[in-house]
């Protein structure tokens, strides 16, 4: 049963790695908007998780995700906020004055865009 459960997070992975390519350079999403797309918006701590076995960042950009208020990881797998906060500031992204992602301009609708090119 151990090898169709480690299938079973492998395809979820790769599903929300599929899904990071999709995010401009400049825009974020959520936790809880990529786990809403994969069917169950409760899947928001998985989406974490894989994010931090992201096995190729260049390739799946998992910086471009923060949590709902905008805030970036403390635990970012590549180097912790700053490292986050860097890679979304060379993008052109948005801060406010909480070095929080200003959602409202740099927020990504993925679902939006997801059911556009369906």
């Amino acid at each position: 049963m151990i090898f169709k459960d480690y299938e079973v997070v492998m395809n979820f992975n790769q599903e929300v790695y599929n899904l990071l390519r999709l995010i401009p350079k400049g825009k974020v999403v959520t936790y809880s908007q990529i786990a809403l797309c994969l069917g169950n918006v409760k899947l928001a701590r998985a989406v974490g998780n894989a994010l931090h076995n992201n096995p190729n960042p260049k390739l799946y950009p998992c910086h471009r995700v923060v949590n709902r208020k905008g805030e970036l990881s403390k635990a970012f797998a590549f180097g912790g906020s700053e490292a986050q906060m860097k890679m979304l500031v060379d993008e052109n992204t948005q801060f406010d004055r909480f070095n929080r992602v200003r959602l409202d301009i740099c927020g990504f609708d993925i679902e939006k865009f997801i059911k556009s090119k369906s």
